[in-house]
């Protein structure tokens, strides 16, 4: 931020550009988050943990939690996430597919998936 702050935006660049490279983020690797949502915050919670126990794994696969969402109760709907994160040219939708086939989600908990999130609220 210093770099942009003082005008050296190639200087910025690189930095940033190191940064998500080593770290596997995007451009460098893709995203999908799968926030799930309800009025019953044990069902949520159950939900999330079955999706956490049957997560994909693999090389190049990486599952992070699942845990409270930033926004953890919006409008009445109690919510968790979880992100996967999978190297570049993964055929991400194919994996989410997969994954979504093998966890019973009771109905009254939604799932919603987020491929390449811009924000993690």
């Amino acid at each position: 931020m210093q770099a942009l702050a003082a005008g050296e935006r190639e200087s910025f660049l690189a930095v940033e550009t190191a940064a998500r490279r080593e770290a596997r983020m995007p451009p460098f690797a893709r995203l999908a988050a799968l926030i799930l949502a309800g009025p019953d915050e044990v069902a949520v919670e159950r939900a999330a943990e079955r999706f956490g126990r049957t997560a994909p794994h693999g090389a190049g696969i990486e599952v992070l939690g699942p845990a409270r969402a930033a926004l953890a109760l919006l409008r009445g709907r109690h919510r968790r996430r979880l992100l996967l994160k999978v190297e570049r040219g993964t055929n991400l939708q194919a994996l989410l597919r997969d994954w979504l086939a093998r966890v019973e989600v009771p109905g009254n908990v939604r799932v919603s998936i987020d491929v390449d999130p811009m924000s993690f609220l």
